[in-house]
């Protein structure tokens, strides 16, 4: 380290936020490691059980590395953050899908181009100064970093009411990665505004009323997590507000005026190319099958949700925006699902839309898990 000076980190730092536009991102900023600013807030979030059943979040452990993350690399001096923008929603058109995907999930997953763009950056930066000098972690949702916070603390944007970071005359389409370096830069000024002012566009828009004081979502309520983190039964009564999202939610970023002014296409776009998946069709959906998923989904983020997550939101979204047509794929999952919970939400599709008694009854005589045979005899019951 003795090699590079003040006047030297001065120039790489130029020299580093040069190299990364190039690469696509759109944004990029550095800060020290410690405390985040908004920790307390995490803090109540988890003990106010906003995180729902993601326990990972709540050890000790990963919460210890989110106060510091020099726990997790000890000889950090910097945080650099960074944004790499994807396409922006076009909600019109996304209205008339059958199925709705956010928009980040329409192309290759970022867990496979981030990491990547990152290494060629580093690699840039090895060729500027001696390899001996540089230690570095990368990381892109990956780590239990509070990125928000280090890229707010590093003076990219704000954390808005919905929670996402926007970005001044930008919007929030993008994802967030980080650098920890050993190389101690000079920080930028962190970012000290709030532009949402009166604006409530988000917690208004929101179906689930899920957006909550302090910049936070309840987890338990949030689309994005009942369709993708969430591993149980989506629960009845959030079912009719979720409507056809089967991955994820863009609602909230839709609605925001600073998308709706801001947002444009990146210059590099890495998330163009839809992998077959901006179209889906909701009766072809229903009746996938397992190792058809897997290979479907297998550079997607919706792999993530797994299969009988994924068969789930289809259900729901089958029964929230029921056809004719779904008749006969829901019947099969009925007849031929080996998940439990999967019949008895594919019960809930067809007596929500189409109460055939005698179908039931059938059912009720050959069904062998007593929770299905419960839920439609509750289903018949209030229908």
């Amino acid at each position: 380290m003795s090699s590079i000076f003040r006047k030297d980190l001065h120039s790489l730092k130029n020299e580093i936020k040069t190299e990364a536009k190039s690469l696509g991102f759109s944004h990029i900023s550095f800060t020290t490691p410690g405390t985040p600013i908004h920790f307390d807030s995490f803090m109540k979030w988890l003990s106010a059980g906003h995180a729902a059943k993601m326990g990972y979040m709540q050890r000790s452990d990963t919460i210890a590395k989110r106060k510091d993350p020099r726990l997790m690399f000890p000889s950090c001096e910097s945080v650099i953050s960074l944004a790499l923008p994807y396409t922006p929603v076009n909600q019109e058109a996304e209205e008339n899908n059958e199925i709705r995907i956010a928009k980040y999930a329409i192309g290759p997953d970022y867990h496979s181009i981030i990491p990547e763009l990152l290494r060629i950056l580093l690699e840039k930066i090895n060729q500027k100064i001696s390899p001996e000098n540089l230690e570095y972690q990368i990381f892109t949702d990956s780590a239990p970093i509070l990125e928000k916070d280090f890229a707010q603390k590093a003076g990219m944007g704000w954390i808005g009411k919905n929670s996402c970071l926007i970005i001044p005359g930008f919007g929030s389409y993008f994802f967030l990665a980080e650098i920890l370096t050993n190389l101690p830069f000079e920080p930028d000024t962190p970012f000290i505004y709030d532009f949402c002012g009166n604006c409530t566009n988000c917690i208004d828009s929101c179906p689930t009323n899920c957006i909550l004081p302090e910049r936070t979502i309840d987890a338990n309520r949030c689309i994005s997590y009942l369709t993708i983190e969430n591993r149980e039964n989506t629960p009845h009564e959030l079912r009719p507000k979720i409507n056809n999202w089967v991955f994820g939610c863009d609602i909230c970023q839709q609605v925001c005026p600073w998308n709706v002014r801001f947002s444009k296409e990146p210059d590099i776009n890495y998330f163009k190319k839809s992998n077959g998946v901006e179209n889906l069709d909701l009766e072809r959906e229903l009746l996938i099958e397992k190792n058809e998923f897997r290979k479907k989904f297998e550079s997607s983020p919706i792999l993530r949700t797994k299969y009988q997550g994924y068969k789930r939101n289809l259900l729901v979204a089958a029964g929230n925006k029921f056809q004719e047509k779904f008749i006969e794929p829901v019947k099969f999952i009925i007849e031929n699902e080996e998940h439990p919970l999967l019949r008895s939400l594919a019960a809930w599709v067809l007596i929500h839309n189409n109460n055939d008694l005698d179908y039931f009854i059938s059912i009720l005589e050959i069904e062998t898990d007593q929770s299905v045979k419960q839920e439609i005899e509750n289903l018949l019951h209030e229908n």
